[in-house]
């Protein structure tokens, strides 16, 4: 599933050359010049990683880190502030508004890519394109196939982003609004019971490598994926 990622950069040529870089890797790219623009696009939908230019007409950078922070919805969103500042004190302050990377102009596109990649395999592995084996579960999302115990699995696309998500989420307890947020984007308004629906397809997926009792249903809590007992 290709990472949307929020480009915050005043400089017309900066921003299209960023943008370009992105839809080359097969990423989706939101842009916007100012922080109140970006504040709109983040309102409409949440991105998976936000690029951030340090200097901005009207709210710096920084200021709008430090907005991104304070907020439930957004305080965990990737950040890697782009910036021509590159003395060690502006680096410490630029990460201490919680920005997850740094990256000094001028850089080159493979070196943000690589920061890109980095943060999102901490923040949010479920973007990435990593093949994930877990106790003789395979999932490639590049190849979108699903193997369990060498037997091919078939499943319909939301299942395999659900599966893809607690792949690289074990072990926690998710409830139904989190997973809704996590795997349907948090501007998509259906029904809590739905998650139920594709819960139960999942299972039915994983059944031919009896491996349905890894999708564990925690009572009053929601759902966990873990190795079953």
């Amino acid at each position: 599933m290709p990472a949307q990622i929020l480009v915050v950069e005043d400089e017309s040529a900066i921003q299209e050359l960023i943008a370009l870089n992105l839809e080359q890797a097969g990423q989706t790219p939101i842009l916007a010049g100012s922080a109140e623009e970006a504040w709109t696009c983040i309102q409409t939908a949440l991105p998976d990683l936000v690029l951030l230019d340090w200097m901005l007409p009207g709210q710096s950078g920084v200021d709008f880190a430090r907005r991104l922070r304070a907020e439930p919805r957004t305080r965990l969103l990737p950040i890697i502030m782009l910036t021509a500042r590159g003395e060690e004190d502006d680096k410490l302050r630029g990460l201490d508004t919680g920005a997850d990377d740094y990256i000094t102009k001028p850089f080159s596109t493979k070196e943000l890519q690589a920061r890109i990649k980095a943060v999102l395999r901490r923040r949010a592995p479920e973007i990435t394109d990593d093949a994930i084996e877990y106790h003789g579960l395979n999932l490639d999302p590049a190849s979108h196939r699903v193997t369990g115990k060498g037997k091919a699995l078939e499943m319909g696309p939301t299942e395999f982003r659900l599966l893809h998500f607690f792949l690289t989420h074990p072990e926690r307890v998710y409830s139904r609004t989190q997973l809704l947020d996590h795997v349907w984007g948090d501007h998509v308004f259906i029904e809590e019971r739905t998650v139920d629906v594709h819960i139960r397809r999942l299972r039915a997926a994983l059944e031919p490598a009896r491996l349905e009792a890894f999708v564990q249903t925690v009572r009053g809590a929601g759902y966990r994926f873990s190795k079953a007992p």
